[in-house]
């Protein structure tokens, strides 16, 4: 009889290729999704969850990024800095302080809790502005079926 073998990546012998998105007038967590699933690796044949077989994604643009409806003003991030009481600040804020923040922590909360996300995180490269150095990588389009923010 024969046996058929899962096909398991090993470390080194995944390649790595380079995605670039413009995030201008794009949802926040629509576009957070499809990031996190190509940083995971999801998107190849050849996943295994216990190997990084995930791609680069550049992310420029970042401080046109929107959310729907009034989202941007009611929800808050919320921290606890040792004193009494929370500090706390709303999405909008921190878009104008920290563009690069929202997206990070958005594609952050969707990978999986372990060590290998924190490498997974590293592989996400996030600009306010249209420019990035990233051009000798020679990046490719990320195709996405995710919609934008109608006006």
């Amino acid at each position: 009889m024969a046996v058929q073998r899962t096909y398991m990546a090993k470390p080194g012998e995944v390649q790595k290729q380079w995605h670039i998105v413009d995030a201008s007038d794009e949802v926040l967590g629509r576009l957070a999704s499809d990031i996190a699933v190509v940083l995971m690796g999801k998107h190849r044949p050849e996943y295994t969850p216990h190997v990084d077989c995930g791609d680069f994604v550049i992310v420029t643009n970042v401080e046109k990024i929107a959310m729907t409806g009034n989202k941007m003003q009611d929800r808050h991030y919320t921290w606890y800095t040792g004193h009494p009481g929370l500090r706390l600040e709303s999405y909008q804020d921190r878009q104008s302080r920290k563009p690069e923040d929202l997206l990070r922590h958005a594609v952050r909360r969707m990978l999986p809790k372990n060590k290998l996300a924190r490498h997974m995180l590293g592989k996400l490269k996030i600009y306010a502005g249209p420019d990035h150095p990233h051009t000798a990588q020679q990046p490719v389009e990320l195709a996405r079926t995710s919609k934008k923010v109608s006006a």
